[in-house]
């Protein structure tokens, strides 16, 4: 039923256009496994082909700076507003498809730490032998997170950062980390650890997720209509199987 008014919601957005595009994307890895059904029934809807190329922010923003050439960037909203800024985007082409809290790993089968409060996270990153976190918006705001928990300079050696696109369940599936943090939508998924739950509420922040077309598009239309499809109501329900809110 899901797809099927899915597939209806693309037939109205989309009525407009004619023929068949190759639609190519560079997207950071938070929204990865929710993009990735919803294009599959966009493709199936439009015929349209998109192409996905997936990484962390770092190696995007690389990417882009090199001058490679996309259709769509999908990234954190920040970072696609500062690639508007750089010209590398259309002004006036962010789009907000998702958000995502940052949540809490540990390895499949391991006990689950105390996280339902600030005192009982910090009294687990204190007893945690390692923690894992990444280079991408997650990391950036659990650093601050140490630091409003004031423990910052207290597990500064026990600290494992991912490199950009490495996920932080590689970390704890390898026995890096005891404990790993990363946007929620990127750890339920993952193949060997166990979800633990969202930062308690004083101290969860949510990262929205935006798409800017291209400066340099190709298939600006075509971007622009996926963007409608991402973004549709029929699309909320896969967005919220995987980890994310319709942002």
């Amino acid at each position: 039923m899901k797809t099927a008014a899915i597939i209806a919601a693309a037939g109205v957005l989309l009525s407009g256009m004619a023929g068949a595009a190759e639609i190519n994307v560079i997207s950071t890895q938070a929204t990865q496994e929710a993009y990735l059904e919803l294009v599959a029934q966009f493709e199936k809807a439009t015929g349209h082909k998109v192409t996905s190329v997936f990484n962390g922010t770092l190696n995007v923003q690389k990417r882009l700076a090199d001058g490679e050439t996309y259709d769509l960037i999908i990234m954190a909203s920040p970072a696609i507003d500062e690639q508007i800024k750089l010209g590398k985007a259309v002004a006036g082409s962010r789009v907000d498809i998702a958000k995502s809290g940052t949540g809490v790993a540990v390895r499949k089968g391991a006990a689950k730490p105390d996280i339902g409060s600030a005192d009982a996270l910090k009294k687990t990153l204190l007893a945690a032998k390692s923690i894992g976190y990444s280079t991408g918006p997650s990391g950036v705001y659990m650093l601050g997170v140490f630091e409003k928990l004031g423990i910052a300079d207290r597990i500064k050696g026990k600290l494992k950062q991912t490199s950009s696109g490495v996920f932080v369940g590689t970390l704890i599936t390898s026995g890096e980390a005891e404990v790993g943090f990363q946007q929620i939508s990127e750890l339920v998924h993952f193949p060997g650890i166990d979800y633990v739950g969202p930062l308690p509420g004083e101290l969860q922040r949510m990262t929205v997720f935006s798409a800017g077309v291209h400066s340099g598009a190709k298939q600006a239309d075509a971007a622009r209509a996926l963007l409608k499809f991402l973004t549709a109501p029929a699309a909320a329900p896969i967005i919220r199987k995987h980890g994310l809110e319709p942002a």
